[in-house]
């Protein structure tokens, strides 16, 4: 819905802004202030200011390709069941929305209570889910939300995780070797993707990106067939870029 600013009428300034909240919060991934103008039809110099305010106050965040999304202060709007569910939804919408941008199914996972768990996933008939034809809680050596989990983790935590969980050989591929394991995930850059090269499974290709605040561990992983191979790095680059940002600011 498109508003005539008029300055000159105090409570307006609450129109705009809930305007500007219903835009950003309707694109999950992150929108502009050139489509926020052209969709809330407020200029460019009253958008401005109005943006600043609700950065200050928590209530939109600008990632780093510029484009703003919904902050943690609206979220902590209501309380109990009803914000869990709000902040689930919203997650999804992003999820959703990530899955085509970048052509793959997309995992939101986090290591909880010494396992694995898949929060929440997005994927579809032309993005299909990796087959988990073994438990993800016991293939974090293996997958590349495991191996990304595993890298958060200190030694004693690695360890820990790995004498519950043996290192099984799933494929050809699959690091058996705790020493060349351990050794991998040190060896492992913060900010390059994880992957899965048909450790896990044959015939699937995964990357998976770190979302880590203070002692939580959580990762942003897709999977695509191996037939997509190719496009892995740079889905794996979007991934990283694009939702990391605006996905740990809402689920950890």
């Amino acid at each position: 819905m498109a508003l005539k600013p008029e300055p000159t009428a105090p409570f307006h300034s609450v129109q705009y802004a809930l305007r500007v909240l219903e835009t950003v919060s309707k694109h999950g991934t992150g929108v502009t202030d050139v489509q926020i103008a052209r969709e809330t039809g407020l200029p460019t110099g009253h958008l401005a200011s109005l943006l600043l305010a609700l950065r200050r106050e928590g209530y939109v965040e600008q990632v780093t390709d510029g484009a703003y999304v919904i902050g943690s202060s609206l979220l902590l709007i209501g309380s109990g069941a009803a914000r869990r569910q709000a902040l689930e939804d919203k997650l999804q919408q992003i999820l959703v929305q990530l899955r085509d941008s970048v052509g793959a199914a997309v995992y939101l996972s986090r290591y909880v209570d010494g396992e694995i768990r898949i929060t929440q996933m997005a994927a579809g008939p032309r993005t299909p889910a990796v087959n988990e034809w073994v438990d993800f809680r016991s293939a974090a050596h293996a997958s590349a939300i495991g191996k990304c989990l595993l890298t958060q983790l200190d030694q004693n935590g690695r360890r820990d995780h790995i004498s519950r969980h043996k290192t099984a050989r799933l494929t050809s591929r699959t690091i058996t070797s705790e020493k060349v394991l351990f050794s991998k995930l040190d060896s492992q850059p913060a900010t390059v993707p994880m992957l899965d090269l048909q450790e896990y499974a044959l015939g699937t290709v995964c990357a998976a990106v770190p979302l880590t605040a203070g002692a939580s561990a959580g990762c942003l992983a897709l999977s695509l067939p191996i037939e997509d191979a190719h496009r892995l790095r740079s889905a794996a680059d979007t991934l990283n870029r694009r939702a990391a940002p605006v996905l740990l600011s809402l689920a950890l």
